[in-house]
C-alpha cells in the first residue's frame, strides 16, 4: 500500500471514529466469503458500514484523535461495524446474526463516543429496546398518573350522574 493510500485510509478512519454513534470491533476469522457478504448486505440495508481494517492504520487514526484507549483495542484480525444512526442498532443486528446464523463471528468490543466498550457491554447494548420504544415507555409512565387522576376526579361526578339517572327512571316509573 502506498503512503498516499495509507494516509487517505487513516484520514477516513479518523473521520469514521469521530462521526459515528457506535463502532463494534469483531473477530471475523473463520467466516466464509459468502457469510461475510450476507453480513455486509444485512448491515448495509440499515446504513451500517462493515469493513476489515488494518490495525496499524486504525491505531494511527485513533491516536490522532487522542484516543489511545481505543488504539489498544485493535489487536488481531479486526472488522469494524460502524453505525451513524440509532446507537443500539449495530449491536442488535450483529447479535441477531450471530444467534440466527450460528456464526463463529465474535464481538471483541466497541466504542461509544469517547468510551471504549467491552464485549459484555456491547451485548447489553444489543438487548436494549430501540429509541422509539424507550420514548414510548417514558411517555406512558408520565401519562399514567395523569390518567389515574382524571379517573379519580371523574368518579364522584359519574356517581352523581348515575344517582340522577336512577331518580329520573324512578319518577318516570310512577
Amino acid at each position: 500500500m502506498s503512503r498516499e493510500k495509507k494516509a487517505r485510509t487513516i484520514d477516513s478512519l479518523e473521520e469514521v471514529f469521530s462521526k459515528c454513534s457506535l463502532g463494534i470491533l469483531t473477530d471475523y476469522r473463520g467466516l466464509s466469503a459468502h457469510e461475510m457478504t450476507v453480513l455486509r448486505r444485512r448491515l448495509g440495508e440499515l446504513g451500517i458500514e462493515y469493513r476489515v481494517v488494518k490495525n496499524t492504520l486504525a491505531r494511527f487514526a485513533a491516536e490522532r484523535l487522542g484516543r489511545s484507549d481505543l488504539a489498544a483495542a485493535f489487536e488481531g484480525p479486526v472488522a469494524l461495524a460502524v453505525g451513524y444512526g440509532e446507537i443500539v442498532e449495530p449491536a442488535k443486528v450483529l447479535a441477531d446474526y450471530i444467534n440466527i446464523a450460528k456464526s463463529i463471528l465474535t464481538i471483541k468490543g466497541g466504542f461509544l463516543g469517547d468510551r471504549v466498550l467491552t464485549s459484555e457491554e456491547v451485548s447489553v447494548l444489543s438487548k436494549l429496546p430501540s429509541w422509539e420504544v424507550l420514548v414510548a415507555r417514558v411517555l406512558g409512565a408520565m401519562q399514567g398518573p395523569i390518567v389515574a387522576l382524571v379517573y379519580c376526579l371523574n368518579g364522584p361526578i359519574a356517581g352523581l350522574a348515575r344517582v340522577f339517572q336512577a331518580r329520573i327512571k324512578q319518577l318516570e316509573g310512577e
